[in-house]
């Protein structure tokens, strides 16, 4: 199997980042059973592995894909230039909010694996007429921990997935494997983003479009990312022009509790710049935890916080990761129904003042991004956005026209 790769449109022109040994003491995926390191915290069974950059404003880097003989090349950290000679039809991403890029750029039948297909929230693209994808023939990377032979079997045309991401947090994998599975099936080329708070990650982050540029770079589809990035722009300006004064905008504990009686919660840091917070940071919302010395999630820090110290900080705010599947009236009757229930809870300024919402998934993209700031602008800020923020129409034609 290994010699009938003459097909691949790919050449590989430099190598990925080394890194060193595997970090210690990650928790497991998702309640998924392994021991391996892996994005978020434990999960409920009913969740099946959910969800457990400053701002992210597009920035021109057209100039880095380059036109060669044989095709084009695309350069992004860490593994650096990658040359192509045809569009990838088979692609395989770790990370959904990649995912979420092909989609946007009409590509989303060539993605044909996600870490968890369960994280993968696809309920968006309903709204959106011609927009889609069928997450049914998606496989999940993940299965209890990353089999190499999976990239065989799948003989993808190109991994969309940060290298140092599977280095670090999955037992089995050394640069020799990355470097086999590029040189036998096709190379990778990708960037953690969703966070940055890895002590592994000492190389160039991406915002949201920066990486999405990149994508767009590799399938051919610069003109269509632009014009998505001008309907983002053009949504963000009327959300600024709509936003009541700094002063007025509340804070937010963001945390990871998927449990519908959370007790213990791991916590995130808005001012983290990874691009699932990316929402918040456009609405102004504050991140709680700025000065109490409470550091936020990442793949070898692993603390959780409890109501005691939520009591500490008493946030205006309190956003709840885990629930996504659920609506936002089954996220009341359960979880912020304990809360209210609760002999430290339920003091709370936030749950007193009804101010406890879903936290949004872990992984996003631009498509998905869109639509959850359109519902934590409506969440925070009723009196200012109590309608759509953008016509379904419209976007779904930046998607689809060619």
């Amino acid at each position: 199997m290994y010699d009938e790769r003459t097909r691949r449109q790919f050449l590989f022109t430099s190598g990925t980042v080394g890194v060193g040994a595997l970090l210690a003491g990650c928790a497991s995926d998702g309640g998924n059973g392994g021991s391996t390191g892996t994005d978020e915290s434990t999960e409920t069974a009913d969740e099946t592995a959910t969800d457990g950059p400053t701002a992210d404003e597009p920035t021109s880097e057209a100039t880095e894909e380059q036109s060669t003989e044989a095709g084009y090349s695309v350069s992004m950290e860490p593994v650096g230039t990658v040359e192509f000679e045809a569009v990838p039809e088979s692609v395989a991403t770790y990370c959904p909010g990649y995912a979420d890029m092909s989609v946007a750029l009409g590509h989303g039948d060539a993605v044909n694996t996600v870490g968890q297909k369960a994280r993968y929230h696809t309920t968006y693209y309903d709204d959106l007429s011609g927009v889609g994808i069928d997450k049914s023939g998606l496989t999940n990377m993940y299965q209890g921990g990353i089999d190499k032979e999976l990239f065989y079997e799948l003989e993808s045309d190109l991994h969309l997935v940060d290298p140092n991401w599977l280095l670090n947090n999955f037992d089995g994998w050394a640069q020799a494997d990355v470097d086999e599975v590029t040189d036998n099936v096709a190379p990778f080329l990708g960037n953690t983003i969703f966070r940055r708070t890895d002590s592994w990650h000492d190389y160039r982050y991406y915002s949201m479009y920066e990486a999405f540029e990149k994508v767009a770079q590799v399938y051919g589809e610069t003109e269509r990312y632009a014009a998505f990035s001008s309907f983002h722009d053009d949504v963000l300006s009327t959300v600024e022009s709509n936003l009541p004064a700094e002063s007025e905008r509340p804070n937010a504990l963001l945390t990871f509790g998927s449990s519908d009686e959370p007790e213990a919660f791991s916590p995130y840091r808005i001012t983290d710049e990874g691009t699932n917070k990316k929402q918040f940071r456009d609405l102004g919302i504050g991140d709680a935890l700025e000065g109490t010395g409470v550091s936020g999630l990442s793949t070898n820090d692993r603390g959780q916080i409890d109501y005691e110290t939520m009591a500490q900080v008493d946030p205006d705010s309190i956003l709840v990761r885990g629930h996504e599947t659920k609506t936002e009236a089954e996220f009341q009757d359960t979880v912020v129904a304990f809360m209210e229930s609760h002999p430290v809870a339920s003091d709370l300024t936030a749950v007193q003042n009804g101010m406890v919402f879903r936290g949004g998934p872990i992984y996003e993209g631009p498509i998905q991004n869109l639509f959850l700031t359109e519902r934590f602008a409506q969440a925070y800020f009723p009196d200012s956005f109590s309608g759509d923020l953008f016509d379904r129409e419209e976007l779904a034609s930046v998607i689809t026209e060619s």
